[in-house]
């Protein structure tokens, strides 16, 4: 990306595990969001995109460190940060911090079926269509139902 008014981008999409390098996929995002920071100290004004800080790790320690993360990174001014997370028990901490908005993708439901509008709303949505996607999916019915054959 080249633009007048940011000194670069730096994304975390689609981060992956590196296994000739012996990197976990939680490695490889602590790696990125390190290259992120050294970035930011060395050169300022960035346009950072965090898709779903340590999904590569358990809740509770993605939780932590996403947390960590972004109470850090809140902290520096004259960046942009993007961050989407399904951790939304984040949110509570940072409610009151002044530099810091909420937006969500609106779904409804219509017959058990997500709509997605992809029209940003303000605040945390309180949606959970996990389970509805996996019960529309009839994956319990498939598993239970699987194969019964000699062992």
């Amino acid at each position: 990306m080249r633009t007048d008014v940011f000194n670069g981008l730096f994304s975390t999409i689609n981060i992956t595990d590196d296994l000739n390098k012996g990197y976990s996929h939680f490695y490889s995002e602590v790696l990125r969001v390190k290259a992120v920071a050294e970035k930011i100290n060395h050169t300022g004004n960035i346009v950072v995109i965090f898709d779903e800080l340590f999904r590569g790790t358990n809740e509770k320690d993605a939780h932590d460190a996403t947390l960590a993360i972004i109470s850090a990174f809140a902290k520096i001014q004259g960046n942009i940060f993007l961050v989407s997370s399904h951790i939304i028990e984040v949110a509570d901490r940072f409610r009151t911090v002044g530099n810091i908005r909420f937006r969500y993708f609106h779904t409804h439901i219509e017959e058990k079926t997500p709509i997605h509008s992809y029209h940003l709303r303000e605040e945390v949505t309180e949606e959970r269509l996990r389970i509805l996607i996996i019960e529309n999916g009839k994956i319990i019915e498939i598993i239970e139902g699987g194969w019964h054959g000699n062992t």
